[in-house]
């Protein structure tokens, strides 16, 4: 189903300036090694479809410019997005600037593609929701941090898009900002004009509290350096994306949904089959992620026979696991990946297999209480030594973020989409909508491979419940 969406206007949008705020200066930020190690992953994308309850013209041209305006508040909070990451020949490292004058770009959009289509579980062409996604700006001195869209499909409902640097911020950064937002433009709607952010909400930014003996912001910068297509370009060619960005036409978007019941099955499943239970770290995320993986190889077609490695990534929250322990509302990227080595004949047998890989993952997450950062050289020369026909598979997202909560003053999300998925390998991660508990799974793959997969997912849950 084509998706035609046309520009009404793009604006920008910068930090509301009073006199009782500080945002007449400027506002730097150094990257630490958590942040270079970011510095040329794909931008972060989502998407928020909300229903319009009063299709009056007029009341979306209210919605709008709430969301501008509480945008602009929220904004005074988050400077770092209103401005751009930026690497001077003087400097040795890149670094987030704010300047005053700095603006998110906000596009306002219409689609008159069937809102209910694009905003469903069901399978739908990835590339339907791709004109739903802003493009950040990046030139051979700058790259934008973040940038907006809202879209409206008329009568029916609206769509805000999200485009980030992941560079910048990582995804709990990210649902700060978009719950601070909301927040605000609550506020608005309910006339709460002293409405000011809780300190969950309030980004915490001294960047000391990210310690670095070893020098590996240099050592991260060194390794995408190297990966730059463009050698003469100077440090300037950082900021371009290494990694076509252009989506396949034959991809196919769908949603799964695991309630907790499914979950506990799964639990019990892996116990059967495995010998040593004592130690085993089995959390939901653990679980869900082994089970995706093990349908997600099946589907994609691999022989028993196969040898051939698959690692999937863990990107795991560095905050309550430094030492000492960073705060909750750290700004910035605290986040570090892991890999877990897999082969394919290990995931061949579904429930053996998802046993199997539960222990694997539970082992690597269970090794972050003995340090996160013991052996991160290593695990940067295993990156490079992956191969070209190993297969790696990442996760997008959290069913911890709670961002079906997102609730602007109109209701919270019809649904949510990470975007990103779509060129990334990876499936990404939610709380299920309807709050019971349950996780809900999006996945970009070819259309056989789809549909392989959902028979896959779908039988394997009535096979563990007779397990």
């Amino acid at each position: 189903m084509a998706n035609s969406v046309k520009i009404l206007e793009v604006s920008h949008v910068a930090p509301l300036q009073d006199s009782s705020s500080n945002s007449h200066a400027k506002f730097t930020l150094q990257l630490t090694f958590l942040d270079t190690f970011c510095l040329k992953f794909h931008p972060g994308e989502f998407l928020f479809f909300y229903s319009l309850t009063d299709p009056n013209p007029s009341s979306f041209a209210s919605i709008l410019s709430t969301l501008k305006h509480s945008l602009s508040l929220t904004l005074l909070s988050f400077l770092p997005l209103a401005g751009n990451l930026t690497w001077p020949p003087h400097s040795q490292k890149p670094f987030l600037l704010y300047k005053p004058g700095d603006a998110v770009s906000l596009t306002f959009a219409e689609s008159d593609a069937d809102f209910d289509h694009v905003s469903s579980k069901h399978v739908r062409q990835a590339i339907d929701t791709r004109p739903l996604v802003p493009s950040l700006t990046i030139s051979d001195a700058e790259a934008s941090v973040m940038a907006l869209q809202i879209t409206l499909f008329p009568s029916t409902g609206f769509c805000i898009g999200i485009a980030f640097h992941h560079a910048a911020i990582d995804g709990t950064s990210l649902t700060m900002f978009l719950k601070s937002w909301a927040h605000y433009t609550r506020s608005r709607e309910e006339k709460n004009s002293t409405s000011i952010l809780p300190t969950d909400l309030s980004p915490f930014y001294d960047r000391t509290v990210i310690k670095d003996p070893s020098g590996l912001d240099i050592l991260y910068l060194n390794r995408w350096l190297k990966k730059t297509v463009s050698s003469n370009k100077g440090n300037s060619c950082c900021f371009e994306f290494w990694s076509e960005l252009k989506l396949p036409s034959n991809l196919v978007r769908q949603d799964f949904d695991l309630s907790p019941g499914n979950v506990e099955k799964l639990r019990k499943m892996v116990l059967i089959r495995l010998e040593n239970t004592a130690k085993l770290h089995l959390s939901t995320f653990v679980l869900v992620c082994a089970y995706i993986v093990v349908c997600l190889v099946k589907a994609k077609g691999n022989s028993r026979e196969s040898k051939s490695n698959i690692y999937l990534v863990l990107n795991a929250d560095y905050r309550a696991r430094l030492d000492p322990p960073v705060p909750e509302n750290y700004f910035g990227n605290c986040i570090g990946s892991h890999l877990v080595a897999l082969e394919e004949a290990e995931c061949m047998e579904l429930q053996d297999g998802v046993a199997i890989v539960a222990e694997k993952i539970g082992e690597v997450i269970k090794g972050l209480e003995n340090g996160v950062l013991e052996g991160a050289e290593e695990r940067l020369s295993k990156w490079g030594s992956l191969g070209a026909g190993a297969q790696v598979i990442g996760v997008s997202g959290s069913h911890r973020f709670g961002l079906y909560s997102l609730d602007f003053g109109w209701g919270k999300p019809k649904k949510m989409e990470i975007t990103s998925i779509d060129r990334n390998g990876a499936f990404s991660m939610a709380e299920s909508r309807d709050g019971s508990g349950g996780v809900e799974i999006g996945l970009v793959l070819k259309k056989h491979e789809m549909e392989l997969f959902g028979s896959l997912f779908h039988q394997g849950l009535e096979d563990h419940s007779t397990a």
